[in-house]
């Protein structure tokens, strides 16, 4: 298995400053994004803290080597050491803002994944986004942790409504805002020619899945996070934008 990613981020057009981070680890097989909350001093200094923090927590840990096994649940080592990056993240952010009043309320999302032994491993908090572009088809594998996407499910709001509101960028879960993090893992095979987006709620709030299954149909994977990103501030890129690609390509990929 051989992984190939291309990451951007755009500040957008209503924005001063950026507030997301992306991570391209190829070595590691480790991709993600994260996009910061708690104004200009704390939301991005909680978004690279998360992406250096899972890198170096990741890349310093035993993930078991070898071929994990398919059945059971996510509690295996490439799962266990992810999330326990992830919360070791949030330990940190969460004493940091403890500790100086000017960081107070800093957080960030994070979707993570990590690729060992034929499987991908995903660790997600926040509304952040992971997607799976698979025989020509895309589905959204994550779940926003937001007040409005609670209200979906309860009944309170049909996703059209959901689709409409101004209340989107309420979060009911961030990596730092508690020092004790849930952390919402996936672990499933990965198939050759699988293609996973990840990408900050600049991008999802404004371009519909249908609209990025198109863009990964119609053009090169290498330029699907400039043509994405151009969508999202062309209807109106009232947020910064992050977009990672990652393709699953067999050993015998041309480089």
């Amino acid at each position: 298995m051989k992984l190939f990613a291309w990451g951007l981020s755009d500040v957008g057009r209503k924005r001063d400053h950026n507030e997301d981070s992306f991570l391209i680890n190829r070595e590691l097989s480790l991709f993600a994004v994260a996009d910061g909350m708690g104004g200009h001093a704390g939301g991005d200094r909680a978004s690279h803290l998360a992406v250096e923090i899972l890198e170096r927590e990741v890349g310093g840990a035993d993930l078991g080597g070898g071929t994990v096994p398919l059945g059971g649940n996510a509690d295996v080592p490439p799962a266990r050491e992810l999330r326990a990056a992830a919360r070791v993240a949030g330990r940190t952010i969460f004493d940091l803002a403890e500790g100086n009043p000017q960081l107070a309320g800093m957080g960030t999302t994070l979707t993570a994944m990590l690729f060992s032994g034929g499987r991908a491993y995903l660790a997600h908090v926040g509304d952040s986004r992971a997607y799976l572009y698979r025989d020509d088809r895309i589905e959204q594998l994550t779940e926003d942790h937001s007040w409005i996407e609670e209200q979906v499910k309860a009944g309170f709001m049909t996703p059209a409504e959901a689709e409409e509101s101004s209340l989107k960028h309420i979060i009911t879960r961030s990596v730092g805002f508690e020092r004790e993090v849930d952390v919402d893992l996936i672990a499933m095979p990965v198939l050759m020619g699988d293609c996973f987006l990840l990408c900050s709620d600049g991008l999802s709030n404004h371009v519909r899945a249908e609209e990025m299954q198109q863009a990964m149909r119609e053009g090169y994977y290498s330029d699907v996070p400039q043509l994405l990103v151009d969508l999202a501030n062309e209807k109106g890129g009232d947020d910064n934008i992050t977009v990672l690609l990652v393709y699953v390509a067999n050993e015998s990929a041309p480089r």
